[in-house]
């Protein structure tokens, strides 16, 4: 896949600009595949499940074709992120400007689609973070506290206090948040490396153990569908780097690098991840255990150092949680300055710092870590407004190459990328579709997961409705009277 690079010819900046404060141009691209290492992290919360649900061979086909979509995608997000190298609204931009001529309401849906899921990925990983402190160091610590739809046990309460920790260290900025996601991002590659080289390693690893439990016909086909809607934010993911394109030093080829190298390494983990694993614990033990069969096989394959591996797995979830809440209240701040929400949430505090956003961010996961509290209902709960945002993008790039045709493109993908972003948004959308629908298959998720991830969308919707028809109004001068 080439691309035509022309520094040259950097398009304006777009889109009003707050007065208060800016977001600083301080990040280079390693800084940004930093922070797409979330992703691999973010394999921890579901790869147990989909190896249980599918086998080990059927979650690596599924893993590795999603990762495959999401390299073609991410590989047409580089033109786009170019197109708009001063937006912090990353793809969601990318579908408002697509659609802004047909169908205004895309923005605001785009936007809070993408916006749930990345704000959420505290609750979902402090939950995970709670259930490995109990595994490995407090198992006896079985107790819980209910309220009405709220339940609080031990690996709530801890997680509780995780998020409250990282909401206090991104009110200091992303500045000084990177140093963390540099420490939590090498401890990501110590459990990594353990679990990818140690198996094969050890003796004990059998491919005997790798089954493919993936049904064939349409039963197949659908139950497939399935898995690659709850794999779709954690194999999609790295766009992540174009939401800090306008933090970038060189927009143009820090963003287009730091989107690359960040897939063309998931693409490897996501496949020897479930190969390693599956044949060293084995399938049985993993579907039992799907989020802590890790500290298992930790404590399997270094004995007495287990402690220590476990403390490299919370950090590297950390990492994603620090990722998590840096993107999703970046979107939320251009979401106010762009006018697909309130104006309050575009606001930015003396440090430079999206403070609001920050703050409902705090309570949202507040919210469905204790309502909510499994991490795949979680993350299939967000997947639905994901999943359409990366339809409404994918098609955006196709409808701004025949809208705007003469628009500076400072990387200019070959004409092939056009029909081929209209096959992956289809597909998408089918994957969507069938998806959505399809909870019970997997077994995770029903119809309350799928009543908020639609309520959040209309929550959004009506929010940008006040802002056009009550917000912006107030703006507009009079008429004059005749």
């Amino acid at each position: 896949m080439s691309s035509r690079l022309d520094n040259s010819n950097r398009p304006p900046a777009t889109g009003p600009a707050p007065a208060q404060a800016a977001l600083g141009k301080k990040m280079r691209w390693y800084d940004g595949f930093a922070l797409s290492l979330t992703m691999p992290a973010a394999l921890i919360a579901s790869l147990g499940g989909s190896i249980g649900g599918l086998g080990a061979w059927g979650a690596l086909a599924l893993w590795a074709f999603a990762t495959v979509l999401a390299t073609a995608a991410n590989w047409i997000y580089t033109e786009l992120a170019a197109m708009f190298p001063e937006s912090s609204g990353g793809i969601t931009h990318y579908a408002t400007e697509g659609w802004r001529s047909r169908a205004p309401v895309v923005g605001p849906l785009a936007s809070i689609g993408y916006w749930f899921p990345w704000s959420t990925a505290l609750a979902v990983y402090a939950g995970i973070v709670g259930s490995l402190v109990q595994a490995q160091w407090f198992p006896g610590q079985d107790w819980s506290w209910s309220l009405g739809p709220v339940t609080v046990d031990f690996p709530v309460a801890v997680g509780l206090v995780v998020i409250v920790l990282l909401f206090a260290a991104a009110m200091t900025g992303l500045h000084v948040a990177m140093g963390v996601v540099y420490v939590t991002g090498a401890m990501l590659l110590v459990p990594l490396a353990v679990f990818i080289v140690g198996p094969f390693l050890s003796g004990d690893w059998s491919a005997a153990n790798l089954h493919w439990s993936l049904h064939g016909g349409a039963a197949g086909l659908r139950e497939a569908l399935v898995w690659l809607y709850i794999m779709a934010w954690t194999s999609f993911g790295v766009e992540v780097c174009a939401t800090f394109a306008p933090e970038y030093r060189d927009t143009v080829k820090d963003t287009s690098r730091a989107l690359r190298a960040g897939v063309l390494f998931c693409l490897g983990v996501f496949v020897l991840m479930p190969l390693a694993l599956g044949g060293y614990v084995g399938e049985g033990p993993i579907a039992a255990e799907p989020t802590t069969f890790y500290v298992t096989a930790f404590q399997r394959l270094i004995g007495g150092g287990a402690d220590l591996m476990v403390v490299f797995l919370i950090g590297s979830l950390l990492l994603i949680m620090i990722t998590g809440l840096a993107d999703g209240s970046r979107v939320l701040y251009h979401m106010g300055v762009e006018g697909t929400t309130i104006r309050q949430a575009g606001v930015l505090n003396r440090r430079g710092v999206p403070a609001r956003a920050l703050v409902v961010a705090l309570i949202l996961n507040i919210v469905a870590l204790t309502t909510l509290r499994t991490p795949l209902a979680i993350i299939v709960t967000g997947n639905l407004g994901y999943i359409l945002t990366h339809v409404l993008a994918l098609s955006g790039f196709a409808l701004l190459r025949r809208d705007r045709p003469d628009m500076a493109r400072p990387i200019r993908l070959p004409n092939v990328f056009v029909p081929a972003a209209w096959a992956l948004a289809g597909l998408l959308l089918v994957i969507l579709v069938v998806g959505a629908t399809g909870f019970s298959v997997s077994g995770y998720g029903g119809y309350k997961e799928l009543a908020v991830a639609l309520g959040v969308l209309t929550t959004g919707v009506l929010l940008w409705l006040y802002r056009t028809k009550v917000q912006d109004a107030r703006d507009r001068p009079e008429p004059e009277a005749e």
